[in-house]
């Protein structure tokens, strides 16, 4: 069983910063792709950043500049660091990995998710 625990939410004023962490422990082979979706109350979930195994990435334009993604291959972790934080930051995050759970066969899993929470 693959399993993403997120860590590194909470409340935050407006300008702050948060480290979000993500550690996929279990069997498997190895990750792939991973990235970090925000859902706000009311809407839908978003990607925020993402990046690949080789550490490529990709930003959302609403934080590209503020939001930094970084993993650790040998930890199995990615990394979400989060600056300059505004309001409508304000969701859960949820980590996202592609898993090689064994050659040939790859699992798009989900963590339980964080809130972080950004007051005004």
């Amino acid at each position: 069983q693959v399993q993403l625990v997120e860590s590194g939410g909470g409340l935050v004023q407006a300008g702050g910063s948060l480290r979000l962490s993500c550690e996929a422990s279990g069997s498997f082979f190895s990750i792939n792709d991973m990235g970090w979706y925000r859902q706000a109350p009311g809407k839908q979930r978003e990607l925020v950043a993402s990046i690949t195994t080789g550490g490529r990435t990709n930003y959302a334009d609403s934080v590209r500049g503020r939001f930094t993604i970084s993993r650790n291959n040998v930890k199995n972790t990615v990394y979400l660091r989060m600056n300059s934080l505004k309001p409508e930051d304000t969701a859960v995050y949820f980590c996202n990995g592609d898993i090689v759970v064994r050659a040939g066969i790859t699992i798009n899993w989900w963590g339980q998710g964080t809130q972080v929470t950004v007051s005004s």
